[in-house]
């Protein structure tokens, strides 16, 4: 398998995804500092974020050195030549020429395919506005497989389905492994129409109360109401703190239920959550660097 950039997960078929999940298996001693491999060694990534970033920016930092690569950092605007009026393409055409790899997250749906057109090197789609977040997908479906299991499933997705890209990202992902998923979200965050539509055509969905579902299903991924993507603040207000899980709840939940959140929380998941085996989301994130790996070394290697 060889891919020039990995924009949506729209990009990758099931054998493809498998095959990610596979090789981020076989990193996964060299992530956890047990082993050392330098694939990677003289490559460089460059880390462009027109975003705030923790979890993403650092894991993609980290599997590129623990690969032996090394990485350059763009994260405030006010301090790059885009404050000055430059465009997304010629800051694009600029750092592929500095870079092997481009990681790139920006608030514009759409910018990160627009990116690929103009760079070079590969660019990878660490988020765009409310659009894909595939890398995010691959590590939940890392986890997914480590901690429960992907065929078969029976997840529950709960929180604001309208605008998560990582939401839109794995549910597409799911269609592919055959799951049965539950919608759980205050009515003004549901999951977009259309989308919902041609998700019914792959799968079985159904909009549900977490209540009716939680003794019956395997994964519950919960995500925060995004303040920053409503147009509308006063529309935010009107659903903040409209859902929480706690441990109380988990009590009819099967032993071997897992419970994730691409972070970071607000209060949609109460700290006694974190105390349960049920908790997974910290487990999560460390997941993004093997899974990372694994695709740094197949866009810049492409040849296991």
């Amino acid at each position: 398998m060889k891919f020039k950039h990995l924009i949506s997960i729209d990009d990758l078929s099931k054998k493809d995804i498998e095959y990610i999940l596979e090789l981020a298996e076989k990193f996964l001693p060299v992530a956890q500092g047990k082993k050392r491999t330098t694939p990677l060694e003289g490559r460089l990534l460059a880390n462009l974020f027109f975003e705030p970033s923790t979890r993403t920016r650092m894991s993609f930092e980290v599997a590129m050195k623990r690969l032996g690569g090394d990485v350059i950092n763009m994260t405030a605007q006010e301090a790059s030549s885009v404050a000055k009026g430059e465009t997304l393409a010629d800051t694009i055409k600029v750092v592929s020429k500095y870079a092997d790899v481009i990681v790139l997250r920006h608030p514009l749906e759409g910018a990160a395919r627009f990116a690929a057109e103009n760079s070079d090197v590969p660019v990878v789609n660490a988020g765009d506005g409310a659009g894909q977040h595939p890398t995010q997908t691959l590590l939940d479906l890392y986890t997914i497989k480590k901690e429960s299991k992907l065929e078969n499933l029976k997840i529950a997705l709960m929180g604001d389905l309208k605008y998560s890209r990582t939401v839109h990202s794995l549910i597409k992902a799911l269609t592919l492994f055959n799951a049965r998923i539950y919608l759980v979200s205050p009515p003004t965050l549901a999951l977009p129409e259309d989308f919902l539509e041609e998700i019914k055509s792959r799968v079985r969905v159904e909009e549900v109360k977490l209540e009716d579902v939680i003794e019956e299903i395997d994964v519950l991924y919960v995500t925060r109401i995004q303040k920053e993507r409503f147009p509308d603040e006063e529309e935010y207000f009107k659903v903040a703190g409209s859902y929480k899980v706690d441990a109380g709840i988990l009590e009819r939940a099967k032993s071997s239920l897992i419970v994730m959140h691409p972070l970071p929380r607000v209060d949609e998941i109460d700290i006694s959550v974190d105390r349960t085996p049920h908790a997974k989301y910290f487990q999560q994130t460390f997941y993004g660097v093997p899974v990372r790996m694994a695709i740094l070394h197949e866009l810049l290697l492409g040849d296991l």
